[in-house]
């Protein structure tokens, strides 16, 4: 049973600022990351979180994703975090994971805040994304999606559940930080998995401020870490004993009821 290791960058963005953006968040990975650390950054962290995508978004072969191809092979790192891209058909706020290798999994954000008019600007994804490292099974979901557990609710077998960590980057406002981080306690505690929610900190170019409250929460709800306000670059490692022994002395999901994900 392997050990797990995540690196979080919270920090501020420069408002629609690829270049900018791209230069700062490397001198923050170099400086803070090591070979096998799945590093997170937050969401749309190319640009933060920007309704306009008609001149921002990017393709699969575009900038951003190939600096993360680099990056990733050059520090043997898992790199991830969303940004702006164009899909099949019109745009999407999508999730990439990105391998030493130079593979990419990604994922589509599913529930488009629509507070926001995030509807209007992009399309929502259809299908979820879990990603699997040294025996780790990790889920891999977009802000919004938070709001909304059965998107996110374990799916079990008779071999345990589906996955072991679930992972949420964002751009999630301090007014509504109480929230976010009782959400994502409740993620922890309902699925009996880790979760890890990396978010932004700082003003946008709307005005709106971000206090960050990433956080580190275990199993049973305890809240490992939690940062509010300031730029940070934080490491944990987590150790599937534990998960596997609070699974097996609380095994409440053997009684969770069987359901069918829409599409």
């Amino acid at each position: 049973m392997a050990p797990l290791t995540f690196t979080l960058i919270q920090t501020a963005l420069h408002w629609e600022d690829r270049t900018a953006n791209l230069r700062m968040l490397e001198e923050k990975i170099r400086a803070g990351s090591a070979a096998g650390h799945i590093v997170v950054l937050p969401e749309m962290f190319s640009t933060g979180f920007s309704m306009n995508p008609e001149a921002f978004a990017e393709t699969m072969d575009g900038t951003t994703l190939q600096w993360m191809q680099r990056l990733s092979r050059e520090l043997r790192i898992i790199l991830c975090g969303s940004v702006m891209m164009q899909g099949d058909g019109g745009f999407v706020n999508r999730f990439l994971w990105v391998l030493p290798n130079g593979a990419v999994g990604h994922y589509d954000k599913r529930h488009l805040f629509a507070y926001a008019h995030e509807d209007q600007h992009y399309q929502p994804g259809r299908e979820r994304f879990i990603a699997s490292v040294n025996g780790w099974r990790i889920q891999c979901l977009v802000c919004y999606d938070l709001r909304f557990p059965v998107w996110s609710r374990q799916q079990t077998t008779d071999a345990g559940p589906e996955y072991d960590v679930l992972l949420y980057v964002a751009n999630w406002p301090e007014r509504r930080a109480t929230a976010w981080k009782t959400l994502l306690q409740a993620r922890a505690i309902e699925n009996q998995c880790y979760v890890v929610g990396v978010n932004r900190v700082g003003e946008d170019g709307k005005g709106i401020y971000h206090s960050g409250d990433s956080m580190v929460v275990d199993p049973l709800g305890e809240v490992l870490y939690q940062k509010a306000h300031e730029e940070d670059v934080f490491t944990i490692t987590f150790d599937k004993a534990h998960l596997e022994a609070v699974r097996q002395k609380l095994p409440f999901w053997k009684d969770a009821d069987d359901f069918t994900l829409p599409v």
